[in-house]
């Protein structure tokens, strides 16, 4: 006869593995939603660059429009109307530069720093 040695993880094993698989998963549970953010000041940028005529805005008309739009879609926490500048350079564009900080554990944070620049249409 022959002895069979059982094979597979310990507990404590189990519960390392376990240990960083939610220390994972909480730290895309902090990191998603700035994502998501960012995404919707991409969609409320192109939105704007598409509409005709938005490069004979006002500066003031483009914030408003573009802050009203990041209102809609629930985005307007870390993207202020001081992040937003219109520089007209070859054309109109709409420049949105900003950083977001969250606290992840204790004092370790997590930063992201977004710099995103659409052209407008004539």
């Amino acid at each position: 006869m022959r002895v069979r040695k059982q094979g597979g993880m310990s507990l404590i094993g189990f519960l390392i593995v376990l240990s960083m698989v939610v220390f994972f998963v909480y730290l895309g549970m902090r990191i998603t939603p700035i994502y998501l953010e960012y995404y919707s000041v991409v969609s409320a940028m192109d939105g704007i660059s598409k509409e005709p005529g938005s490069a004979r805005y006002t500066p003031f008309e483009l914030k408003d429009k573009f802050l009203n739009r990041l209102w809609v879609s629930y985005s307007n926490n870390n993207v202020k109307a001081e992040n937003v500048k219109i520089v007209r350079n070859n054309g109109v564009q709409i420049r949105v530069q900003y950083e977001v900080r969250k606290p992840v554990i204790g004092n370790l944070d997590v930063v992201a720093s977004f710099d995103r620049t659409a052209q407008l249409s004539n």
